[in-house]
């Protein structure tokens, strides 16, 4: 299935040290090379700093889980391929991992070999396409139009403008959850990360922005609402 000549890298997010030993053992048997991180924080930062083929990722993780760290590195646009292993087998996480940008889901206990044959599979197929769709590289609302590859984006009257990463990861992460209200902490800890808090103005001259740059009229807006004391809505 593999060109066994490619070294594969993995990188393997878990906190249960006897799981860990024995995917590592099982995943370097079959050639891969691992990259272990024991929390979601630790997770970010190899996300951030190496390139890997595929991520297994545990959804139940110290410091941030692992919901959280797919959601941060897809607004980042990262797109390594994530497979999610979880204790609960419930159907609504598997509907939220995969909304968030999971490719795949494993509830735990797991049988060994249907690991091994999802992680070959999710690679195999990133080698055939390099998108998921859960990845969108442009969207169109009205005139407006987004490209997140490239951070553009064309206003109201087609004037093309490139906007910073910061811009985009908002929009993206508003975007994704069209009509729902998202708060101000989420926006905080999924756009801003953890270690610098800006206060809420922050946001809200981010959204003055985007009505400048959108709206027909801002002061009347249609696609990017505040909803006092609660976040930000964005809707089509």
């Amino acid at each position: 299935m593999h060109d066994h000549n490619i070294k594969y890298r993995i990188l393997l997010v878990e906190d249960e040290e006897s799981l860990t030993k024995m995917l590592k053992l099982n995943l370097e048997l079959h050639r891969y090379e691992v990259v272990h991180a024991g929390s979601g924080t630790e997770a970010l930062e190899k996300f951030r700093n190496q390139a890997f083929d595929l991520a297994i990722l545990d959804v139940m993780l110290p410091e941030m889980d692992g919901f959280a760290v797919c959601q941060i590195v897809r607004l980042e646009g990262n797109k390594t391929p994530i497979l999610f292993l979880s204790a609960k087998s419930s159907g609504r996480d598997r509907v939220e991992g995969l909304r968030i940008g999971g490719d795949d889901y494993l509830a735990k206990p797991f049988d060994l070999e249907e690991l091994l044959l999802r992680v070959a599979k999710l690679i195999q197929r990133r080698d055939e396409k390099s998108t998921t769709l859960a990845d969108f590289e442009r969207y169109s609302f009205g005139p407006n139009q987004v490209n997140f590859l490239n951070f553009t984006i064309k206003d109201k009257l087609g004037t093309e403008i490139e906007i910073s990463r910061k811009e985009i990861m908002l929009l993206k992460l508003l975007i994704q959850r069209e009509g729902e209200v998202v708060s101000r902490e989420e926006i905080l800890e999924k756009v801003w990360g953890y270690d610098v808090f800006p206060s809420t103005r922050t946001i809200d001259n981010y959204i003055l922005v985007f009505r400048k740059y959108f709206e027909a009229d801002s002061r009347l807006p249609r696609y990017f609402h505040s909803i006092r004391g609660v976040g930000y809505r964005f809707t089509p």
